[in-house]
């Protein structure tokens, strides 16, 4: 029974995080990044403290200035620039290449543990490894002089993917150390409400005159996203192993490819896909197996 929750909450996960990029596309079109972020973490700060107070296990913020809270500031940044990050791309790329890029994220966190936890690397992981790196560079055959032009819309959008993919990896590495201090729920809390902080004089606010009820619905939707799609996560990963929960939640860009196809189908004037050809699909398969790959390596044994 536990095994089925694990799977159900985690197969939650991925089909939120999957479908997240479209919706916020559509935020897109009335707010900036900045914006929709600290719309988000304002939503999310005010639930989790909410929850938190019920449960009387607020965490205690008046306290000396430690390496901790440093740490946490720190740790704070990243995830900002991750969420800004990401959001931004979709200026420039489609939420399909957005959710495939973002699968280095593992790998990223994966090289992150080695050189700042002395990890060790085996061959499973080596497989997934040549599988991701060798189904990004199908995956972005078609547009290679695209990439290498640095000054095109596309080069810049993937950067903006790559540098959100390193920002994310920073904050989990960051996260392993403050967990020891602080639990998840709290831990989310101080997150979200430096983020509000940091993000206040970035917002703007006014293209919510203007709003339409689709995109009103679209910024909502981003907002219990970000609460339900955690929170879920969360609480897979109290009653799973982490690494069959992050294979799981990898699966996230077939449902973000799936969500397009309805998405042009029902508005086909205001959602293009990428092409798909043979090379295209077979390397985002390729860069989803070599996730997943990487994360069911983490419950073997070290070489």
């Amino acid at each position: 029974m536990v095994k089925w929750k694990g799977i159900f909450l985690s197969l939650i996960t991925a089909v939120l995080w999957g479908v997240l990029p479209i919706f916020l596309q559509i935020s897109l079109q009335v707010l900036d990044s900045p914006s929709i972020t600290w719309i988000r973490f304002l939503f999310a700060a005010i639930f989790v403290f909410i929850l938190l107070l019920s449960q009387r296990k607020l965490p205690i913020i008046l306290q000396p200035l430690s390496k901790t809270q440093v740490i946490l500031l720190v740790a704070a940044l990243a995830l900002v620039a991750n969420y800004v990050a990401n959001v931004k791309s979709l200026v420039y790329v489609n939420p399909e290449t957005v959710q495939v890029v973002m699968q280095v994220a593992p790998l990223m966190l994966m090289l992150g543990g080695i050189v700042f936890f002395k990890e060790r690397f085996n061959r499973v992981e080596m497989l997934g490894v040549m599988l991701l790196v060798g189904g990004l560079t199908m995956f972005f055959s078609p547009n290679l002089g695209l990439i290498t032009n640095t000054s095109s819309d596309y080069a810049i959008g993937v950067f903006l993917i790559i540098f959100a993919a390193g920002a994310w990896a920073a904050y989990a590495l960051l996260q392993k150390v403050l967990l020891k201090t602080y639990s998840s729920k709290q831990l989310t809390l101080l997150i979200y409400c430096l983020g509000v902080i940091t993000l206040l004089p970035f917002v703007e606010l006014t293209g919510l005159q203007n709003i339409s009820p689709v995109q009103l619905f679209a910024l909502i939707f981003c907002c219990l996203n970000t609460v339900i799609a955690y929170g879920c996560f969360t609480e897979a990963l109290n009653i799973w192993s982490a690494s069959k929960v992050s294979a799981v939640v990898a699966t996230g860009p077939l449902f973000t490819f799936l969500s397009m196809h309805i998405a042009q189908r029902l508005y086909p004037d205001k959602f293009a896909m990428i092409p798909l050809s043979a090379v295209v699909v077979g390397g985002a398969l390729c860069v989803v197996m070599g996730s997943i790959t990487i994360a069911l390596a983490k419950q073997k044994p070290r070489i």
